[in-house]
């Protein structure tokens, strides 16, 4: 396996801003790091629930990914339009409504299964650098828990950066929504015209 390749590949796809980075750090900049660790552990477990998918799925997804990732990335995209506009029209006075059913574990894990990012990231990582070198059962739930450590690490950094900013993007909050939402929606757009 060409490790420095792989290991290349994983960090820059990690963490770079996607919806998990993005939504981790307004959660933090919002509600704290705590109360945000929550969100990052369900992004980690999702993760990993996809990773496990991708590695014994692999050649299933291989021979049917034109049929769904039209469907998958036109979901995902709407996802993140909808998140986008959430995050331009939030508000304070709803900061107690949300958090409870956004910044939570079961949102972060659920949001796994329409990342787009995330599915197409596990589907070539596991392609192009795992499964033409190892191929045990051992292999490859050792893989998908470094995969799923990674993407616990780049949402728990990205929601440190939120917390330790707090003030300075509390101050302001509205551009800063406006620049989050604008990068999601940037996101979405280039998922669907790639």
């Amino acid at each position: 396996m060409p490790l420095l390749s792989f290991l290349l590949y994983i960090f820059v796809t990690s963490f770079t801003p996607g919806p998990n980075n993005i939504m981790a750090m307004l959660f933090a900049n919002k509600y704290g790091l705590r109360k945000t660790t929550k969100f990052c552990l369900g992004v980690g477990a999702g993760f990993l629930i996809v990773m496990l998918l991708c590695s014994y799925f692999n050649v299933l997804l291989q021979n049917s990914i034109p049929k769904i990732e039209f469907f998958m990335t036109v979901l995902g995209a709407i996802y993140m339009v909808y998140l986008a506009i959430k995050i331009i029209l939030s508000k304070d006075d709803d900061k107690n409504n949300d958090e409870n059913r956004n910044n939570s574990f079961l949102m972060g894990m659920l949001l796994q299964f329409i990342n787009p990012k995330g599915i197409l990231y596990g589907i070539t990582a596991i392609a192009t650098f795992i499964l033409p070198y190892h191929d045990s059962n051992f292999s490859l739930i050792m893989y998908s828990l470094f995969l799923a450590f990674v993407g616990f690490v780049s949402t728990f950094c990205w929601s440190l950066f939120g917390s330790v900013f707090q003030k300075f993007l509390s101050k302001y909050k509205s551009q800063f929504n406006i620049v989050m939402a604008l990068l999601l929606m940037y996101s979405a757009v280039s998922i669907l015209i790639k």
